[in-house]
């Protein structure tokens, strides 16, 4: 079993994962850049070790420092969290070479799932439904409008090694697509080092399903059901409920067995996911989560799973302990992202509580929001018996959540909420320009 690890992240998925390394009896080290010094995981680790400047590329990306830190304070493992090094093939591998547990994916693996066009490859051949567009890379402007010609106009051109929106560009018809070629090729070049980019078949207003999954080294893959991840801004997600609206029993069966079959495929190790598109009543393969994900807390929910907890034991080489007919999915489940708009020092803060609350942050009273990393401030968590229930009890937390200091979009959470878009649950990816009437 692992005794020591060092959380190679900052913020509420550092936080949640010093708890776990607690409940297990775990040592934690956490690592943090100067202007992190007072920040919440760094006070609640066994150990914290100050790794560089505020850029991140000095501080939580600097792989030979976050290496070093955990060799030189005796860690067995390094848990990468999410965003910065947690799909990194390269700092997967370091760390192994250094002898050390990378908990998560073997290198191969993410390195396999990081290129999109691969990730498509591969998920055709383990049989998953894909949306039209090009077999590979494309690398002309001619070779882009032959095949959007054949697959028909709107098209999406997007960056192989992308994500959050970067290096994507759709396309309506044939004279736009010299500029968002160009444009496109650039964002990739310049965000992902890889200006590598194919094209997809736009489908206009999909829902976007993902599902959450976790495997362990003897082969056993389960799955704990989907998230609806459909409410987003600027292809960056707010809020995330569980179970979906759009599907039905046999739809969500079918795409939940298509993303065990890809992870088995894959020989997958520890938690991930598998993103899909559903339109018009089919689901589409999108991408692979090589990691844990910020709303991992609504899978939590409704499977009583501890998706951390099992991301370290599959890590140290024990079997996941249960099969999928033990995995008993309940209720519903909603995450809202409370981001910061303004950061800053934190005057007040009181988190909701009551019956079916869950809060996962890094705020205290006197700390701050930090201006050089991601604006998530706090994940608000709920589970009822129903949506309907479920919509109700987050709009009473949301009430109660009480900050000064800083702006956030709580406000905006709200009036998502409180539409009759979101609560109809017939929406799509097109609901928050629809609310607000972008």
């Amino acid at each position: 079993m692992i005794s020591s690890i060092l959380i190679a992240n900052r913020g509420e998925i550092a936080v949640r994962i010093i708890r776990c390394c607690r409940d297990l009896g775990i040592r934690s080290v956490a690592i943090y850049s100067e202007p992190d010094a007072d920040s919440l995981h760094v006070k609640m680790a066994d150990i914290a070790v100050c790794i560089g400047p505020a850029a991140s590329t000095d501080s939580y990306l600097h792989t030979q420092n976050i290496i070093a830190a955990a060799c030189g304070k005796g860690c067995d493992a390094i848990h990468p969290g999410v965003g910065f090094l947690s799909e990194n093939a390269e700092f997967a591998k370091e760390v192994q070479q250094a002898g050390l547990i990378f908990i998560g994916p073997e290198p191969k693996t993410i390195d396999q799932v990081g290129n999109k066009v691969q990730a498509r490859k591969t998920a055709q051949d383990a049989g998953l439904p894909l949306t039209p567009g090009s077999p590979g890379p494309i690398t002309s402007v001619e070779e882009a409008l032959a095949i959007a010609e054949k697959i028909e106009y709107p098209i999406i051109i997007k960056a192989a090694a992308g994500g959050g929106g970067r290096g994507m560009r759709i396309v309506e018809e044939p004279s736009e697509m010299s500029e968002a070629f160009a444009i496109a090729s650039h964002e990739a070049l310049s965000f992902f080092s890889n200006g590598t980019i194919y094209i997809e078949k736009y489908l206009r207003n999909p829902r976007h399903v993902e599902v959450q999954l976790i495997a362990d080294s003897q082969g056993t893959v389960v799955h704990l059901g989907e998230r609806d991840c459909s409410v987003q801004k600027n292809h960056q997600k707010l809020i995330e409920e569980s179970p979906s609206t759009v599907l039905s029993s046999s739809h969500r069966d079918k795409m939940c067995k298509d993303a065990v079959r890809l992870f088995k495929k894959l020989h997958y190790l520890g938690a991930g996911t598998v993103e899909f598109l559903v339109y018009e009543n089919k689901h589409y393969f999108m991408e692979v989560n090589a990691r844990v994900q910020v709303e991992h807390p609504v899978s939590e929910t409704i499977s009583g799973v501890d998706i951390i907890k099992d991301q370290i034991r599959v890590a140290a080489g024990e079997p996941l302990g249960y099969s999928q007919k033990q995995i008993r999915l309940s209720g519903y489940a909603m995450e809202c992202r409370i981001n910061a708009k303004t950061p800053g020092p934190i005057g007040t803060f009181n988190p909701p509580l009551g019956p079916g609350v869950r809060v996962d942050t890094h705020m205290y009273a006197g700390g701050s929001i930090s201006p050089y990393y991601d604006p998530l401030a706090a994940k608000i968590i709920i589970h009822a018996e129903t949506r309907a229930a479920g919509i109700k009890m987050m709009l009473r937390a949301l009430r109660e959540l009480e900050i000064s200091g800083i702006t956030t979009n709580m406000d905006e959470q709200m009036t998502i909420l409180n539409s009759t878009l979101f609560k109809s649950g017939t929406f799509g990816t097109d609901i928050y320009s629809r609310i607000f009437q972008e």
